[in-house]
């Protein structure tokens, strides 16, 4: 078996992207190569098999001259039209095709509910071999395009974390965290879904009760200058590191570190960085998408004072972590095993 990823390669570092690169490292530890093509705007030299086209004639080309058995679509955010035509191009009989629906909050946006069977997006759904979705929002969306119950997998999306945990933290993380106590992080793009200036405007509140406190911001994206602007004029702006985009293992090495992990949003799907939080046992704080894993601390929607509280109720419990490293190897096999049995037509 060969397989072919289309997605967004890291950096920055979403989580898709680490998905993605979790999904290549389980293949390429047992033994299947795995190429990648990146699929978005930010650009490096082709290395490692990891293919970074200038435009789709380019990527049309990769995709008729590579080798591979099973191609793997990862689509985050809207369906559009020009991820559309991607996706049909990626349904070609040369290989069994796979995608994963990772925007799990898609199927309650308007844009999701006007969507029919008889659509083009509801076309093109139907024509890949197999689908995963991350939820079973997403699940009930494919089944109402038309997608074959068969044909639709649900496996919710893991990092493949192994020792990146221990992995020494850059200068600026790590004297950050040794001069505050607790430490709140964000892992994320820095985009207005993720409701960042919520929690930057939290902290003066929170360091009259916690005076250590610092917050951690781990992402890049569009809003980068205005959080530092707002950054600049908060009272506590020397206590709030916006780091940028770091590497997946100092991620989760901050992430380990964190006494909680926050993840404030106005839209938002199945947060990778919020499962591996779990799994390396921090605590987190999220806003209630209705969809959120068990053991998430659960807040209403841009309501700084249930943020407030939630925090000042976490940071007054005594650290209980809980890890559960062994569920993300368990979906990410189940990807694997999605593979296998598209290959052997063991699906309608």
């Amino acid at each position: 078996m060969r397989v072919l990823q289309l997605g967004p390669y890291p950096p920055p570092h979403g989580g898709v992207q680490t998905n993605l690169v979790a999904i290549r490292s389980f293949l390429r530890q047992h033994g299947i190569p795995c190429t990648v093509i990146n699929i978005t705007r930010h650009r490096r030299s082709d290395a490692d098999e990891v293919y970074y086209p200038k435009g789709p004639f380019q990527l049309l080309q990769l995709l008729a001259h590579l080798n591979y058995d099973v191609i793997h679509l990862h689509i985050g955010g809207m369906l559009s039209s020009r991820l559309l035509s991607l996706a049909l191009a990626c349904t070609a009989p040369r290989a069994k095709s796979v995608m994963t629906f990772h925007s799990g909050g898609f199927p309650s946006t308007p844009e999701g509910q006007a969507l029919r069977p008889t659509s083009y997006a509801g076309f093109v759904l139907r024509r890949f071999d197999g689908i995963i979705g991350v939820n079973d929002e997403i699940i009930g969306f494919l089944h109402r395009m038309g997608v074959r119950p068969g044909r639709a997998r649900l496996i919710s999306p893991y990092s493949f974390l192994t020792d990146d945990s221990s992995a020494a933290l850059p200068a600026a993380l790590s004297d950050f965290f040794a001069a505050h106590n607790p430490v709140l992080l964000s892992v994320g793009l820095l985009e207005p879904e993720y409701d960042l200036p919520l929690q930057i405007g939290a902290l003066p509140d929170i360091r009259k009760s916690f005076p250590q406190a610092g917050l951690l911001l781990i992402g890049s994206g569009s809003l980068e200058e205005m959080l530092r602007t707002k950054i600049q004029s908060s009272p506590c702006g020397e206590h709030i590191l916006l780091a940028g985009d770091v590497e997946h293992a100092p991620t989760v090495g901050a992430i380990r570190r964190a006494t909680v992990m926050l993840r404030t949003t106005l839209y938002d799907g199945d947060a990778l960085s919020v499962r591996e939080a779990l799994q390396l046992g921090t605590p987190v704080i999220a806003t209630d998408n209705g969809m959120r894993p068990a053991g998430v601390r659960l807040t209403p929607k841009s309501d700084s004072q249930a943020l407030l509280a939630a925090v000042d109720e976490q940071l007054q419990q005594p650290a209980q972590r809980k890890t559960s490293s062994s569920v993300g190897e368990n979906n990410l096999q189940a990807v694997l095993d999605f593979y296998r049995e598209l290959l052997e037509g063991k699906l309608d």
